[in-house]
């Protein structure tokens, strides 16, 4: 028999307990209740852990893409305005030869640079550079101080700025050896081979017009090829560290000690005045655009787009040098250069998709 004083207290405590799961406040007993909230099953709980698909995973690695893009394409922007200022170099020196001693243009443009590099420098109040970075700087001056300068100097009394620029297309595929030897660099399988085949193309034009041989001359262009290469991979080694402009100001200057005076005891005898003014005009062009302000568009160019990658514009250079050759000297640019100029405009825009990898 059930007893009346419990019925109730029971009842009352069924009504709150189903009004609580309802989530409404009431009492029992004279005391309040919480609200309370019904549990859900496990099974329909939302994480809110992030997820290999979560937003905040993937969030941080999307926007790099287009920074990273954005400085591949000023460098290479900036490497086809380095390349156009040394084009011109070929041209400008049989220019020069007109009115000086080729050991004098040889050493005199690098000494000219200096003086200029050193005043920059002076008032720009650049930091010295690092014991640790002067064997690289050394290493430079000697590719693009001393050896290109002397080397192609001596080779364009002989040959035509035209031939000249085609055996110096050459220099991507030594670039990007340099690369892979000293910056560090991975080119692809499919890279290697389009840069052969882009060399291969110049190479075979020079010998279609050396009658099948190079001469000593080329081989003078070929040893400027090589000293270009080493100057330009270590070039921008040391960009990131010293700046683009600051690093070709830096070895010009310290190979001051050894340009200057070379140039002052071979300086002209003749007067100034019987110069021809083209000739001195290009002394200065390959002075301060080709030893100095080129430099400072091709190593930040390649510091920011990568060596191999870079270098690959230099195929360009020996069809701006054509060109300029034809229009400045005279020099006549038949069917011959204008088919391997072809061939070599595709093989650069194949190149420049081919995979390059950081060692």
């Amino acid at each position: 028999m059930r007893d009346s004083r419990l019925e109730a207290p029971r009842a009352a405590f069924q009504r709150d307990h189903t009004l609580a799961k309802q989530g409404l406040s009431k009492t029992y007993g004279g005391q309040p209740m919480t609200k309370t909230r019904s549990i859900k099953p496990t099974s329909s709980i939302k994480s809110t852990a992030p997820t290999d698909r979560s937003p905040a995973v993937s969030a941080p690695h999307a926007p790099q893409s287009k920074p990273l893009a954005g400085h591949q394409r000023l460098g290479l922007l900036l490497g086809l305005v380095g390349v156009t200022a040394f084009a011109l170099t070929l041209p400008m020196t049989r220019l020069a030869l007109v009115s000086f001693d080729p050991w004098f243009i040889g050493f005199g443009r690098a000494a000219l640079a200096g003086l200029v590099a050193g005043l920059i420098l002076l008032l720009t109040r650049q930091p010295r550079p690092n014991r640790g970075d002067l064997l690289l700087l050394g290493l430079v001056s000697l590719g693009v101080v001393f050896g290109f300068p002397l080397f192609s100097t001596w080779a364009m009394q002989d040959l035509p700025a035209s031939h000249g620029g085609v055996v110096l297309g050459v220099l991507p595929l030594a670039t990007a050896v340099g690369g892979a030897l000293l910056a560090k660099e991975r080119p692809s399988l499919g890279f290697w081979l389009v840069s052969f085949l882009g060399s291969a193309v110049v190479i075979g034009y020079s010998l279609s017009k050396g009658d099948g041989s190079l001469a000593l001359a080329d081989w003078a262009l070929l040893a400027a090829v090589a000293a270009a290469a080493l100057g330009y991979t270590q070039g921008a080694l040391l960009t990131p560290r010293l700046g683009a402009w600051q690093t070709i100001c830096w070895a010009l200057v310290i190979s001051l000690p050894v340009t200057l005076p070379l140039s002052l005891w071979l300086l002209p005898t003749q007067g100034w005045k019987e110069l021809a003014w083209p000739a001195g005009l290009s002394f200065l062009y390959v002075s301060l655009i080709s030893q100095l302000a080129g430099f400072f568009a091709w190593y930040r160019g390649m510091a920011l787009g990568g060596v191999a990658k870079v270098g690959q514009l230099q195929l360009l250079q020996t069809f701006i040098t054509l060109a300029v050759a034809a229009l400045l000297l005279g020099e006549r640019v038949g069917w011959d250069e204008a088919l391997a100029a072809l061939l070599v405009l595709c093989l650069v825009a194949a190149g420049r998709r081919m995979p390059v990898r950081k060692a």
